[in-house]
């Protein structure tokens, strides 16, 4: 049996944002599409860092929209990617092993890897809800083959 690799379980396109995409159009994107990462591209089309939504929370007041917001409230929502993104950007190949990533993610504490070429430019994610639906589809058809046996 061949290793499971990040190319089987990865999600591909990827929504990819710029470094100069204000954190408004950030946000209208996680709520568009209900991501929970989005990779930053460079001016040469490699990636440069992650958003994940949680810093976009750290990152925009939470007045927005409500009766008490203010001026300055509202100026969050100018902020650039590149102020708000992780830039120690850890990726991996499509072809490293899951198992690899998963000790990764494990090792850095982080949710998503993003997926690149040998250029640095973004091929996919792998995120651990894409680890975790491998595992529990693993573990589920282990349990299958053993009630087969039994049988």
């Amino acid at each position: 049996m061949t290793p499971l690799i990040v190319q089987d379980i990865m999600t591909c396109p990827v929504e990819v944002i710029s470094m100069d995409d204000s954190v408004d159009t950030i946000r209208k994107v996680f709520e568009e599409h209900k991501y929970h990462h989005l990779i930053v591209i460079g001016d040469g089309g490699e990636c440069a860092g992650v958003i994940s939504d949680r810093d976009l929370l750290k990152n925009i007041s939470p007045f927005i929209g409500k009766p008490s917001e203010r001026t300055l409230d509202l100026s969050s929502l100018k902020r650039r990617a590149h102020q708000i993104m992780t830039r120690q950007l850890v990726a991996v190949r499509k072809n490293t092993s899951a198992k690899s990533a998963a000790r990764v993610m494990l090792d850095h504490r982080i949710s998503c890897l993003p997926v690149v070429d040998m250029n640095k430019r973004c091929v996919g994610i792998v995120t651990l809800r894409d680890i975790v639906r491998w595992a529990v589809e693993h573990i589920e058809n282990d349990q299958s083959d053993d009630l087969k046996a039994a049988a």
